[in-house]
């Protein structure tokens, strides 16, 4: 198991990350259209969700293939906090290799240590400090690795990660998880589990929640019980601005379908102002770099 990665920068290092978070510093180059958020700007964060699809050797678009399109993306978008789902244990440490080195992760795979998926939160070490974090699994016995229930034949599994913002000092929590992709009865209890936990966190604390929920917004049980009586709120529905179509985000590689299902989403509290929200078509060199598409949003706490 490998929760936590300690760096410790050197001093160029840090001049040049202190250089990169003043508010008039350069976005990374554009070649594929430019960013459709960005390296985020004064006290604003850019939450990230991405199902980056397993290392499936039989896959017609492979990792190897596949991998250095996820870099080019996490380059130019450059968030705050990334949450992936599918991630196996290579591609959590490949796309840590990618990231530039002030960035870290915590994750579990869903059987224990390495072993399987993980649900594993990406996070930029100048901009916000992890300082609690744990991992339950969605079923009747949460703390029990590796459990399941609920009619779901896999795993299925929430990371979170209390953080602190190293430049106000607030605090706030980011929750990822995956829900099943067969049983409607296992994504109707994960929700109801991941909202109790929520729940039990502090009703003062922010919280943005990512996921793959393999149900639509606004059109399913775990939506509107994620949602409802204004627990949590979509960030797409909430924004200040969208900065692109409201494409689904399951496109298969293929290219994106303006208002197609999106099963992944981005959900925040009342803590949490957003901006602006996006779900990114982005592509290099042709190539998508996962089977869905990855969502963004900017946000403020309050």
């Amino acid at each position: 198991m490998r929760p936590f990665v300690h760096r410790t920068l050197s001093v160029a290092a840090a001049a040049v990350l202190a250089a990169a978070l003043l508010p008039g510093a350069p976005a990374a180059a554009d070649s594929d259209g430019g960013p459709v958020i960005g390296p985020p700007r004064g006290d604003q964060m850019h939450v990230m969700s991405y199902n980056i699809r397993y290392d499936n050797p039989d896959d017609a678009n492979t990792w190897t293939e596949r991998r250095p399109a996820l870099k080019r993306l996490l380059a130019e978008e450059r968030p705050t906090v990334l949450g992936i789902q599918e991630g196996l244990y290579n591609q959590v440490r490949d796309i840590e290799a990618d990231l530039p080195d002030r960035y870290d992760w915590i994750g579990l795979g869903r059987q224990g240590g390495s072993k399987d998926e993980f649900a594993a939160i990406y996070y930029d070490t100048g901009r916000v400090a992890p300082v609690a974090y744990d991992h339950f699994w969605l079923s009747d016995t949460p703390d029990v690795i590796g459990s399941t229930s609920w009619g779901n034949e896999i795993t299925r599994m929430v990371t979170w990660v209390r953080f602190e913002d190293r430049r106000t000092g607030a605090e706030f929590v980011h929750v990822n998880t995956h829900f099943d992709h067969q049983s409607e009865n296992s994504r109707r209890k994960s929700a109801e589990l991941v909202r109790e936990r929520i729940g039990a966190m502090g009703e003062d604390v922010p919280v943005v929640l990512t996921g793959d929920f393999n149900a639509p917004a606004g059109d399913s049980a775990p939506f509107d019980i994620l949602t409802g009586d204004g627990a949590l709120s979509d960030t797409w529905d909430t924004a200040a601005e969208r900065a692109t179509p409201a494409y689904g985000t399951f496109n298969n590689y293929e290219e994106p379908v303006e208002g197609g299902e999106r099963i992944d989403w981005l959900l925040a509290n009342s803590g949490v102002e957003v901006r602006q929200a996006a779900i990114n078509p982005f592509t290099h060199g042709g190539l998508h770099p996962s089977d869905h598409l990855p969502v963004h949003a900017l946000v403020e706490l309050e």
